[in-house]
């Protein structure tokens, strides 16, 4: 019979935090309450292998496609998140302030058990592409929520131990 310490209990959902690293090495950090998103599909093409006389097709990857994720929190006082998407955007007489701060990579952390970084997801070059606000109805008690999308160029996935 396998030992107790050969499994680990699945991290949980809702613990997790997302970084912004900067350009001149900072990061910073969003208390968000939902992410999702992360879909990477391999396109393929299929040819046949030249030695192969009986003519079956392999499948050969051609593209790596990745979806666009979403952040969604409550409205808080913080603002670096949305100024991020500002600098991206094109304004009246202005254009987008683009550069290297423009693209930064997204870490989304799931934290254990212990509050101890579990599995990190990397998002690489991640650019803000999106934001909505939740509506606001006065009759009703819940939580203003905003939501940012981000396009992405890749994805990373570390195990801590």
């Amino acid at each position: 019979m396998a030992d107790q310490d050969e499994f680990k209990d699945p991290l949980r959902v809702f613990q997790f935090m997302v970084e912004a690293e900067t350009s001149s090495g900072g990061r910073i950090v969003g208390a968000f309450s939902e992410f999702s998103g992360i879909n990477m599909t391999l396109e393929t093409v299929q040819a046949r292998s030249g030695d192969d006389i009986f003519g079956v097709q392999e499948y050969i990857p051609a593209l790596t496609r990745f979806e666009p994720v979403t952040l969604s929190k409550g409205v808080i006082g913080d603002n670096e998140f949305i100024e991020w998407l500002f600098q991206a955007a094109p304004r009246p007489n202005s254009q987008p302030k683009g550069g290297a701060d423009l693209y930064r990579n997204l870490n989304v952390v799931a934290w254990d058990g212990l509050y101890e970084r579990g599995v990190i997801w990397t998002l690489k070059n991640a650019m803000p592409i999106g934001y909505q606000l939740g509506g606001m109805d006065a009759s009703r008690s819940e939580i203003l929520v905003e939501t940012m999308t981000f396009a992405i160029t890749g994805m990373d996935r570390t195990i801590m131990e």
